[in-house]
């Protein structure tokens, strides 16, 4: 009877891994493009009161994305594949970057990338509040992130937890997701503001 139960629970701990893995491979697989809501809370190494926010992005691979921070900054950064646009209102100042610069510095990139399971040990560790959880490493040494968690549901991230080599940690809960969906053409699309001081090119 121990070993039976010994092999159910193998079975269902199995299971319940390759769940995490297949829905992301399946998300990679299927879906070149989404929009959505998020909610995201820094958390800093020291514990002190989080910082969080609210926004809503449109991304399409390859490494094009529009992620706009709405409360309680004004923030946005915009990338046509090439090049990141990073725009603050309250400054009215543009930053802009080569995308292997600057996108890699952003959670969203692992959501706009390619091949990712290229550049990163992914594995599996179970379930969370109802979640699918993968753990990804990044391969390279000097990558930004340390670790990235990432929780799904229906074959689409629904959480990310991101430490990066500082340790902080940020976590983005996807509030809506929809894959696929029709964008317009410029939404990619970057033009600063008349009058806003532009750093980089």
């Amino acid at each position: 009877m121990r070993t039976f139960v010994l092999l159910c629970g193998l079975i269902f701990s199995g299971a319940v891994a390759a769940g995490g893995l297949d829905q992301l491979r399946t998300f990679w697989a299927n879906t070149h493009a989404a929009q959505g809501t998020f909610a995201q809370s820094v958390v800093a190494r020291s514990g002190r009161k989080p910082q969080n926010s609210v926004g809503s992005f449109v991304l399409a691979r390859p490494g094009r994305l529009r992620w706009s921070y709405e409360k309680p900054y004004k923030l946005l950064l915009v990338s046509d594949g090439e090049k990141l646009w990073t725009y603050d209102a309250d400054l009215n100042q543009v930053t802009v970057g080569k995308i292997d610069q600057a996108l890699g510095a952003t959670p969203a990139a692992l959501l706009t990338g390619e091949a990712l399971d290229r550049h990163f040990t992914l594995t599996e560790t179970g379930t969370a509040d109802g979640l699918e959880i993968v753990d990804a490493v990044p391969k390279s040494a000097d990558s930004s992130f340390a670790r990235v968690r990432i929780g799904l549901s229906g074959n689409l991230p629904r959480l990310m937890e991101v430490q990066d080599n500082f340790g902080q940690t940020t976590t983005l809960l996807f509030t809506e997701f929809q894959p696929n969906p029709m964008l317009p053409k410029d939404v990619f699309r970057f033009v600063p503001p008349k009058g806003a001081d532009v750093i980089g090119q």
